[in-house]
């Protein structure tokens, strides 16, 4: 099972790198999405660029992605451990396409919840839940960001003490992969290059705003407005 292992890791790397949130804005409204808004590749940056109608669409590719590299991978007959390392390879290739040369990819949010609802669709439900918790209690200054990170904090913990609820079968390859999704994701949030607006930011505020909130700076709307200049 080595070939088809390491052919559908490479198969799902190029899938994940295809910047679905990219090539929308570009064709739709001749925007490079990277220099607007956040200047993420990703759904919720199409959302304020673009609006629900491009947003929605490419939330469901990037969630598809993910999806589609676990599924073809249990097809395959590969186990849990090898179904967890290729769907990682989708989200690691929406972080870093080759597409994009590596950068302005998105934060791999859409395309992890694809992976872990093929997983266990009861823990994708929850990781939804918890990720969007602070939306519906409208804690507009923390933002969407801060629920994500709870989420991907939960996800480990919530695989290791409840896999029968879950119907977790190998519950050490599924935590351990959740271990690397978080470790993932909040690297793609401290590597980011300083942006102009944090020039009179301690490192260490930053990289606290960075690893909670996904910006350089507490203002979120100011962060909106101009967090593009992150990504010079």
């Amino acid at each position: 099972m080595v070939v088809p292992f390491v052919l559908l890791a490479l198969g799902a790397y190029l899938l994940g790198s295809v910047p679905a949130a990219y090539l929308a804005v570009k064709w739709s409204r001749g925007l490079d999405i990277r220099k607007v808004g956040t200047g993420k590749s990703g759904a919720s940056n199409v959302l304020r660029a673009a609006g629900k109608r491009l947003a929605i669409p490419v939330a469901i590719f990037d969630i598809g992605k993910g999806a589609l590299a676990v599924w073809v991978a249990q097809l395959t007959g590969l186990n849990t451990s090898q179904q967890v390392m290729v769907g990682l390879m989708a989200v690691i290739g929406h972080n870093w396409s080759v597409f994009l040369k590596f950068g302005g990819g998105g934060r791999g949010v859409f395309a992890t919840l694809g992976m872990v609802a093929v997983l266990s669709w009861k823990l994708a439900l929850v990781v939804l839940f918890i990720a969007y918790m602070w939306v519906l209690i409208k804690q507009v200054a923390l933002g969407v960001a801060f629920g994500v990170f709870l989420a991907f904090l939960a996800m480990p913990l919530l695989v290791w003490f409840l896999p029968e609820f879950f119907n977790i079968q190998d519950r050490v390859a599924v935590t351990l992969g959740m271990v690397a999704i978080a470790l993932i994701a909040f690297t793609k949030r401290l590597i980011a290059p300083k942006s102009d607006l944090a020039k009179s930011t301690p490192w260490r505020t930053i990289l606290l705003n960075r690893l909670l909130f996904d910006r350089d700076i507490g203002d979120m709307r100011l962060w909106v407005r101009n967090g593009a200049a992150a990504n010079k």
